[in-house]
């Protein structure tokens, strides 16, 4: 995780105050192994005094800044997680939901190879099936 010093930096850094609110969702983003929603940042964030307006807030301000990804995996739920740096737009990798319980992971960088007759604009892959729980289930 990182230190306080370095969060802060990284939002004077990207223009933005650093505040007890942006600290906290950033915190909590950080140890996070999947993309988070706003219900599950504040519900995360309740004990410590922080509403869900202000969560909500802060994470469109750290998403404008770019130092956010927000992704929707067709349930019309943003999700949040903090930019990776790996791509010229800092977020380059795939997702995986699991169409049963709604599990969102983020998916080891792999590379996609797209015919030069089909050259698109890839924004975003997306993949559905089931988690290892719920396909045990099946």
């Amino acid at each position: 995780m990182e230190s306080i010093a370095k969060l802060q930096a990284l939002l004077r850094d990207s223009g933005l105050r650093s505040t007890s609110p942006r600290l906290a969702v950033l915190k909590v983003l950080l140890s996070a192994k999947q993309p988070l929603s706003h219900a599950d940042l504040a519900d995360q964030l309740d004990g410590d005094g922080h509403d869900k307006a202000t969560i909500f807030r802060n994470l469109t301000d750290l998403t404008e800044a770019r130092l956010l990804s927000r992704i929707d995996v067709g349930d019309h739920i943003w999700r949040f997680e903090v930019r990776r740096e790996t791509g010229a737009d800092g977020q380059n990798h795939a997702h995986f939901v699991c169409t049963d319980c709604g599990d969102v992971d983020c998916l080891p960088d792999f590379n996609l190879q797209v015919s030069p007759a089909n050259k698109k604009n890839v924004s975003e892959i997306l993949l559905k099936g089931h988690c290892g729980d719920c396909g045990d289930n099946a």
